[in-house]
């Protein structure tokens, strides 16, 4: 519930593999930018929610783009 609407149900979403390239994205800006008003406020049921639809959203970018751009000035000795 990060719009100020209460819900009865949580929208499972649309699988990820269905969605463009340009909609995936969009579903994971949304995802990043609710993450810290869900994680502090949500219900547990919420958050579940979240958490699940991140790891179904992330899995699918990553197996579209296994080999994205990966920023040098992002990666330390540790890694």
């Amino acid at each position: 519930m990060t719009d100020g609407h209460p819900t009865t149900g949580f929208d499972t979403g649309i699988d990820p593999a269905g969605l463009a390239d340009d909609d995936l994205f969009r579903e994971l800006a949304s995802l990043y930018r609710t993450r810290l008003e869900t994680l502090r406020h949500g219900p547990d049921a919420a958050l579940e929610n979240h958490f699940r639809r991140t790891a179904e959203l992330e899995t699918e970018y990553m197996a579209r783009f296994p080999g994205r751009e990966v920023d040098p000035g992002r990666v330390t000795q540790a890694f």
